[in-house]
């Protein structure tokens, strides 16, 4: 009988083999993120996050589009036309760097560019697909809203039908002018957005607008006074009787299985990039624990911690495993709605509590941003809320569970 195989070393930072899963251009793509982010984020985020701001943010956004991460996995267009699973790794390795950094990405790709791709005509698509894929457009994604946030279908802002119509082009909807007037609250790059994707009522439904930002009565004030998310652009958009021609609006779809199709490509990412956050609040703690001595040796030699090491690697790990297996299930057109749910549930919640415990293993200096653990679970606390709370995935995972609705 031949000799079996002898196991490859075991490798600290891929505990699970998982690299094993990855092709060559999965792996390229990963190391291309990981390095523009080494180059252009890691030495800068810190003072970022404290000052509250996100400076040059549009020659990031240029840069991100000349790397193929925005839009990344859309077709066409000027799109890269990238994978599922590829796309991932891009928000792993971005939110690896910061939470704000890959809500940039995310929103311009998962929402604004995915509901134009999605549901837009092609005249939208060509104005303004090619220009955000590039960075030179930025854009927004306008769905919450002060008073209504878990419940979408709860909105105020509302789109009416006035005059005889400005439509550009001979396919367009007809009836006139569309008037929009309303308040959306928390609208990561609001401020900074050549266009936004407003989401509004109207007597045939739910329907979703392409809005320049220039036009006459929209403005979006920047919120400050944030201590999460700090290194990112929030805002609100008000719309005070905003203007549109009739072929603004998104012709494909009505009803909220708009943003809510939008929405499950979004919360896909954050699969991903919660285990990013995870990955490095890991690596500060296990670098620190070899390193670090009290009672005169190090730290990580002590039962203690190599316990707490060895449950945040476990978890980790099963959440990237989650992340992948979700991947390849959408590019496969298999991926389901509850599934996102399950996966943005389970690893937004594991990357927290690894956060925590790794601050608890660099003791005082935790809380300092000379490390990533403080900042990526401050993060992680708006990341753990926005686009459906914990709960709300709950009710997702009850209702598939039982069949029974538990929203109403």
């Amino acid at each position: 009988m031949s000799a079996s195989p002898k196991p490859p070393a075991f490798d600290p930072a891929d505990p699970l083999g998982l690299d094993d899963l990855l092709d060559p251009e999965d792996l390229a793509v990963r190391d291309t993120v990981r390095s523009w982010a080494a180059d252009r984020v890691l030495p800068y985020v810190a003072d970022w996050y404290e000052k509250g701001e996100l400076p040059g943010i549009r020659e990031l956004a240029r840069e991100l589009g000349s790397i193929g991460a925005l839009g990344m996995s859309l077709t066409g267009y000027g799109c890269a036309g990238a994978s599922s699973v590829q796309y991932g790794l891009a928000c792993l390795e971005l939110e690896a760097a910061d939470s704000g950094i890959r809500s940039l990405v995310s929103v311009q790709g998962s929402l604004a560019m995915y509901a134009i791709h999605a549901y837009g005509s092609e005249e939208q698509k060509n104005e303004w697909l090619p220009r955000m894929a590039s960075g030179e457009v930025i854009g927004c994604f306008g769905l919450t809203e002060p008073d209504h946030g878990s419940d979408p279908a709860g909105m105020r802002t509302f789109a009416k039908r006035d005059g005889g119509g400005t439509s550009r082009s001979s396919g367009a909807e007809s009836g006139g002018d569309w008037v929009l007037s309303g308040r959306k609250m928390w609208i990561t790059n609001g401020s900074v957005a050549g266009v936004a994707v407003v989401w509004a009522r109207t007597e045939d439904g739910i329907r979703g607008f392409v809005v320049p930002t220039d036009r006459p009565g929209f403005s979006a004030p920047e919120i400050k006074h944030k201590w999460s998310l700090r290194a990112s652009v929030t805002s609100e958009l008000v719309l005070d009787d905003v203007r549109l021609p009739a072929d603004a609006v998104l012709p494909e779809v009505t009803g909220l299985r708009g943003p809510l199709g939008c929405l499950s490509h979004a919360r896909y990412g954050i699969v991903w990039g919660s285990m990013g956050a995870a990955r490095a609040s890991f690596e500060a703690a296990l670098e620190y624990a070899r390193t670090r001595e009290q009672f005169g040796r190090p730290i990580g030699g002590f039962q203690l911690t190599q316990a707490k090491l060895a449950d945040m690697a476990v978890e980790l790990h099963k959440g990237i495993l989650l992340a992948h297996h979700l991947g390849r299930r959408m590019d496969a057109g298999r991926l389901r709605p509850e599934q996102i749910s399950f996966g943005k549930l389970n690893n937004v919640r594991e990357a927290i509590e690894i956060c925590r415990t790794a601050r608890t293993i660099l003791g005082a200096n935790g809380i300092s941003l000379e490390y990533p653990v403080m900042r990526h679970a401050t993060n992680l606390e708006s990341v753990l809320t926005y686009e459906g709370t914990v709960e709300m995935h709950q009710l997702v995972l009850g209702k598939a569970l039982t069949g029974l609705d538990a929203f109403r």
